[in-house]
């Protein structure tokens, strides 16, 4: 874990802050920024250049972000920082949803309903409420129980992994990590009732229904791998689109304008040009709501921007004229009608079916959409995902 901690990222980052984010930042006497983001809303929060993934993560798990916003011209030199940020992000998430659909297993055991009968002044259930003092005050003597449990249930998984013949010996490392990434992400009101019942004969129900959704988890962290990647590809596409455009208007009458664009010096000219024209590829993940927009917490929406200047404008005789100017497809037929020999566009729905299939085998729900405004060439992509 301390490996994490040393890890920085280098993006320029605008994150937007939820109610509790800003309402935190301000009593720390931060100043937060006013942002006008991709989609012309104003946002308020902070903007970041240099992080560590541990820091996003961690304000992601306590409610504090609920939208974070990439701006740049090029993406292929910061192609493993702008994964590396996706997989934290979807991972956050996971977490997230982990330790709700733990809680909510274990407010249905026996032992808690046994327990919410005798004490009906002292319910548990999806309604109770304790502070993070309040837990930790119960908790800072029980740091055996904690391990002894931790350990109880993890053995079983990790017996399991290491008996599953079809894993590799990389795949297994993975899995005994991951397993335990997920139970150390687990909240403090979950270790509050796993170690009031701990001695409690109902206690294995409780470590069987943990396991089960452990593993199912454990399955649905590979989708963030295929997230990173199919990001990645589409803020490459769009790139490659702004860059094919530029260099028609750099070197007129050249017909090969792939050859152009290949060779690195002319494509940091065209890139140059890009950034002094302020023509920007933007990349926005936005968060499910907070813990307050219940049934929404684990939705992540990811959306990408081909922006130049005239985009307000677009924006403006597209809402006149919705019918006529705009068309709204899945990204399948985006990718299919790419113009031929667009570089990329096999890799692109290679990556989405993966994509596709992997998140119907996890049960993670998924749909793609694509806006194309065809006056300008500009594309608004939009990945929905549901863990």
């Amino acid at each position: 874990m301390a490996s994490d901690k040393k890890f920085i990222l280098e993006l320029p980052l605008k994150v937007i802050l939820t109610e509790d984010g800003a309402s935190n930042f301000i009593s720390h006497n931060k100043k937060l920024l006013r942002f006008k983001l991709a989609d012309n809303i104003e946002e308020y929060g902070i903007s970041l250049n240099k992080f560590s993934p541990q820091s996003i993560q961690s304000m992601i798990l306590v409610d504090y972000i609920s939208k974070i916003e990439i701006s740049m011209s090029e993406f292929v030199s910061s192609r493993q920082e702008v994964m590396d940020l996706s997989k934290v992000i979807v991972f956050s998430i996971l977490y997230k949803q982990f330790d709700r659909e733990v809680y909510s297993a274990l407010i249905q055991c026996d032992c808690v309903r046994k327990h919410n009968r005798a004490n009906p002044t002292h319910l548990i259930d999806e309604r109770t409420e304790m502070s993070e003092r309040q837990l930790r005050a119960i908790l800072s003597n029980k740091e055996n129980i904690i391990q002894t449990t931790r350990r109880q249930i993890l053995e079983p998984v990790w017996k399991a992994v290491m008996g599953n013949a079809e894993f590799s010996s990389e795949e297994k490392n993975i899995y005994l990590l991951m397993s335990e990434k997920f139970m150390n992400r687990l909240g403090l009101m979950n270790w509050y009732i796993i170690t009031l019942f701990a001695k409690n004969e109902g206690a294995n129900e409780m470590y069987i229904a943990i396991r089960n959704i452990l593993s199912q988890y454990m399955e649905k962290s590979k989708v963030a791998e295929y997230i990173s990647v199919m990001v990645m590809e589409l803020a490459l596409n769009n790139e490659n689109t702004n860059i094919r455009k530029e260099a028609k208007n750099m070197y007129h009458g050249i017909k090969d304008i792939d050859a152009l664009i290949y060779d690195p010096e002319i494509r940091a000219k065209i890139v140059q040009e890009l950034q002094r024209k302020h023509e920007l590829v933007f990349l926005s993940w936005k968060l499910g709501g907070g813990s307050t927009s219940i049934g929404k917490q684990g939705r992540l929406s990811i959306t990408l921007y081909n922006k130049d200047d005239e985009f307000q404008e677009v924006k403006e005789n597209i809402e006149t004229a919705k019918s006529s100017n705009t068309e709204k497809r899945t990204l399948i037929d985006f990718y299919r009608d790419l113009p031929e020999g667009q570089e990329g566009t096999d890799l692109g729905l290679y990556y989405l079916s993966y994509l596709d299939d992997a998140c119907k085998k996890v049960n993670v729900k998924f749909e793609s959409l694509v806006n194309q405004f065809s006056a300008s060439e500009l594309t608004v992509i939009n990945l929905n995902f549901n863990f």
